[in-house]
């Protein structure tokens, strides 16, 4: 078998780029891992670029006879996305879309993030219908293969329900686009075994009553258990039977290359209450009578969910005070205008006025409200994961009951977490649909473990499925994890039929094996991933990929969750040598790769923290790990924190010798000498790109001595004390900026057109927030010139008194998190927008002009507020899709360029023909994205001063 491995991996080597055919162990380890509580290490991981090499692939892993799974995301959680053969993934050149019918219809290429789809429909007033709760990460081609729901979709507006046509790669490489009469001729002439035998079955289901009832009933609930057999009693036409099953099939029928959805009305006005009833018994009869109102979305939440969020901030006062057998709705309406909105409101609190309401929060529009009380809702996942015990995975079953036996179906899923002990185990869920997700805890160390969980999960299929006639799968996939039960749901007859459609489909059984159809009564409780403690930083990690998207090193080397993997990985191994069980010691492959994969070119920013469940920052944990990296340098770095100025002046030097030898030899010559260098010390000198600043002549203190606009001093409404960073007091600006004025000159401009008097700390030139040290994880030294310089500002501020603004967003944000007094610390965006704008005229430029916002602004919150100010400046604002954080992280740029090319490849053709300068606010990620856009960026100071009249 290996050898048809290297044969596969020579065969895809003649039409695949190498660097795309992953093969080394830890890699294929990381990129293995998905959301699901499984673990299978693919032999190959493929990345691949278009629907030519997704041909080719599929064409060779059949001719060699090759198991393979298609990717998407990874956050599926049943075990449907991983592989120990050939893993498919797709590179970042799968996010075409094409807005149909004036947003009546998407066509969307399966590498589209669901959240990305919705905001190319937001101009139209329109969306995709579902809405699954990791719509911000999941990507289209997972949504379809999943039939992916949520909150708000219910069954009407799921994939199965508004997909419109798609295009579909199957095992022998034939393409069917269900959009085009043509195609679907040649497919009919080229497959007519499908076509016939799918025929066959439409007409057998639909002779057999009993079936066909069981189907109806089936897909009135929720259902992604085992293969979408509606199609073949709600069409007759194969294609249109064809086009269907793919939904929901999890890969294991063909490849969905693209899909085109009706989408559905996005109403612009929306409402939410949450109303608590004393027992889930009332709560669930009120659900009965809500299904006949104009409501969008009821989430139900019993006793131990609303405990486990009590303590979080922002939650109202009176769920600490509930009892475990009260239980909430959360209920949201929306409408077209706020007339109907508010009839509906009452609409449905009349409908629930014969109910006693034990506690509630009253209908609101109010945006942060209602942030509030989804924040409850949208916490508990969490909640169970950050208080789990070390080792331990969280596990989100999600089933759906008939909604009239849904008390009985709630009550007797608590009685399961009482016998088998789960008394951590949490309910709620989509209440309308009467889907329930239920969360607990759960460690796979001993058999003992193995065999709770496991007859656990007997039971409740019993419930759900034989009692209750429900669904094991209402949203999550079917994957490995309900595989074993999908004959005990649909019976034999259903399964036989679901065998068939394999077959038909895949005689060879290669499309994503033991998926939906396995013979494996143990599927379920087999190849269990392992969840060691590594370090409290990153334990409570439950590795479902949320932090993905906004990481910058993703398509370099790793993302966020991949690092956790790998480092919990190590720690594993490296345990297991020091206790005598593995000959093989800790310094292998894996070190070495994780070493640069891991360390080395994370940008450590911390987006992932924002996007995480729990909180994780893994940048927190490369930040400590560098410490022992760069323990080595403390030092030289000791010496320069000592000695700021000196550095600060070296730096000058350097630029203006750098400066000159352009003038004197060009740039060829420069680039050529210092990039050879670097190729020589095998990359410890910095990369020389033409976009470097000069030196910064601007003297400040001369500046302020002569020109700054003074008031007097009794109104200390207009003071601000300005700290420019350590890179805008030595950077220019680079030779090809249309403002060639240094940082530091053009805020005293700005600030001097607004009548601000400007005051400058004490010893400025050896002033540093910590930053460049913090990042390589020398916290002493980060800290201690954090804490001289919140000294300086302190007495300069008057302890206070004024505002203090620093003109790049990183420094500014490090010192909001480590300063102790009550500083008030702002970038420029914050600054300007609270104090600069209402002292300004604003004439916005006749320009198109590029933005970028640092990760740090993101993280402080201020991404629409730069927008706003941006857009008040100038006629158009592009602001680039795909791009998080630039990479360029501190001084990474200069070291590790790649990363900061990886992470802004998509910059330079989203910059339009009549774009010749973009804006952000930072001086060094200025200067990447200088280079890797074609158009030099500045800070977006610059901007507001042209802009300022």
């Amino acid at each position: 078998m290996e050898n048809k491995y290297r044969q596969l991996e020579a065969l895809l080597a003649t039409q695949i780029d190498e660097a795309r055919i992953i093969t080394e162990e830890a890699k294929r380890l990381a990129y293995g891992t998905d959301a699901s509580f499984y673990r299978l290490i693919p032999k190959l991981v493929l990345r691949l670029n278009n629907l030519d090499e997704v041909i080719f692939t599929i064409q060779s892993c059949c001719q060699l006879s090759i198991p393979f799974t298609f990717r998407a995301a990874g956050t599926s959680l049943s075990g449907q996305a991983i592989s120990d053969s050939v893993l498919i993934t797709l590179s970042d050149k799968w996010r075409g879309h094409c807005i149909l019918d004036q947003g009546e219809k998407i066509r969307l290429q399966p590498g589209v993030i669901g959240a990305d789809a919705n905001r190319y429909l937001a101009p139209y007033q329109r969306k995709i219908g579902p809405d699954p709760a990791s719509i911000n990460t999941c990507k289209i081609g997972g949504i379809a293969a999943n039939n992916a729901s949520g909150m708000c979709c219910g069954t009407a507006q799921n994939s199965y329900n508004t997909v419109n046509s798609m295009t579909i790669v199957f095992t022998d490489g034939t393409v069917l686009d269900t959009a085009s009469e043509a195609s679907i001729e040649a497919f009919k002439n080229k497959r007519p075994d499908l076509i016939e035998g799918l025929a066959q079955l439409v007409e057998e289901t639909q002779q057999n009553t009993e079936l066909s009832e069981k189907i109806r009933h089936k897909y009135r609930l929720k259902n992604t258990t085992g293969y979408a057999l509606n199609a073949l009693v709600d069409y007759h036409d194969p294609v249109d039977v064809i086009e269907h099953l793919m939904i929901g099939s999890e890969g294991t029928l063909g490849f969905i290359a693209d899909i085109t959805y009706n989408t559905v009305i996005e109403h612009p006005h929306k409402a939410s209450t949450l109303l608590v009833f004393g027992d889930i018994e009332t709560a669930s009869q009120a659900v009965s009578v809500l299904a006949n109102t104009h409501v969008s979305a009821v989430e139900m939440m019993d006793g131990r969910a609303l405990r486990s969020v009590a303590d979080k901030p922002g939650m109202p006062d009176y769920i600490q005070a509930l009892d475990l057998e009260s239980a909430a709705l959360l209920i949201e309406t929306r409408a077209s205008c706020s007339h109907q909105l508010g009839q509906q409101c009452v609409e449905v609190m009349s409908a629930l006025e014969d109910f006693t309401i034990t506690h509630s929060t009253p209908f609101t529009t109010d945006a942060t409200t209602i942030a509030s009380l989804w924040a409850i809702r949208k916490g508990m996942f969490p909640a169970v994961g950050a208080v789990r015990e070390t080792g331990t995975t969280v596990i989100i079953e999600d089933v759906a009951f008939p909604v009239e036996h849904l008390a009985m179906g709630v009550r007797e899923l608590q009685q399961l977490f009482d016998k088998y002990h789960y008394g951590e185990a949490i309910i709620f869920g989509h209440a309308l649909e009467g889907n329930l997700h239920f969360v607990f805890t759960q460690g796979f160390e001993d058999g003992a473990e193995v065999n709770r969980y496991g007859s656990f999960m007997d039971d409740v299929a019993e419930l759900v499925a034989v009692k209750y006639q429900g669904s094991l799968k209402a949203e999550h996939g079917t994957g490995r994890n309900m595989a074993p039960y999908v004959e005990l749901e649909w019976g034999h007859d259903g399964y036989r039929l679901m065998k068939q459609i394999k077959a038909l489909f895949d005689p060879e059984g290669l499309l994503n094996p033991g998926v939906i159809i396995n013979d494996d009564t143990r599927a379920h409780i087999s190849h269990l991933k392992p969840m060691p403690a590594a370090d409290e930083l990153i334990d409570r990690c439950i590795e479902c990929g949320f932090c993905e998207p906004v990481c910058p090193s993703r398509t370099l080397t790793l993302s966020p969750r991949q690092r956790i993997v790998l480092y919990r990985e190590l720690q594993h191994r490296e345990r297991q040598y020091l206790a005598g069980n593995s000959r093989r010691p800790p310094v292998d492959e894996l070190k070495q790769i994780f070493e640069y994969q891991g360390i080395d070119t994370c940008a450590a920013t911390g987006l992932c923290a924002d996007r995480c469940p729990v909180g994780i920052n893994t940048g927190d944990l490369v930040k400590k790990l560098r410490v022992d990296k760069y323990q080595r340098f403390t030092p030289i770095a000791r010496w320069t924190a000592d000695h700021f100025g000196a550095t600060t002046t070296m730096v000058k030097a350097g630029l203006k010798s750098n400066q000159l030898a352009r003038k004197l030899v060009g740039d060829k010559v420069v680039g050529t000498i210092t990039n050879g260098l670097r190729k020589m010390t095998k990359g410890a000198t910095p990369i020389w790109i033409p976009e470097y600043p000069q030196s910064n002549p601007h003297k400040l203190s001369q500046s302020l001595s002569t020109t700054a606009h003074r008031v007097q001093a009794e109104n200390s409404d207009k003071r601000v004390v300005y700290l420019p960073s350590c890179a805008s007091r030595a950077m220019g600006q680079q030779d090809s900026a249309k403002d060639s004025r240094p940082l530091t000159e053009v805020t005293l401009s700005l600030l001097k057109k607004a009548g601000f008097e400007v005051i400058t700390p004490e010893k400025l030139s050896s002033q540093c927030c910590g930053m460049p040290y913090d990042s390589k994880g020398m916290n002493d030294i980060a800290n201690q010139k954090a804490k001289e310089l919140e000294s300086l500002l302190w007495e300069a501020s008057k302890e206070g008194a004024y505002p203090v603004l620093m003109d790049t967003s990183p420094c500014a944000k490090r010192s909001i998190e480590n300063f102790t007094q009550p500083l008030e610390v702002l970038e420029p965006v914050g600054f300007v927008s609270r104090y600069l704008l209402p002292h300004l005229s604003l004439s916005p430029i006749k320009e198109t002009v590029m933005l970028h916002v640092t990760c740090s602004s993101r993280r402080m919150g201020l991404e629409a507020d730069m927008l706003s100010l941006a857009k008040a400046c100038a006629e158009t604002v592009v602001l680039p899709e795909h791009i998080q954080c630039c990479g360029w992280a501190g001084d990474k740029g200069f070291t590790t360029p790649e990363l900061n090319e990886a992470a802004v490849a998509p910059l330079k053709e989203q910059v339009p023909a009549n774009c010749t300068r973009g804006f952000s606010n930072s001086r060094t990620c200025e200067i990447g994205l200088s280079h890797h856009s074609g158009i030099p960026y500045q800070s977006i100071l610059y901007l507001v001063d042209e802009a300022a009249i």
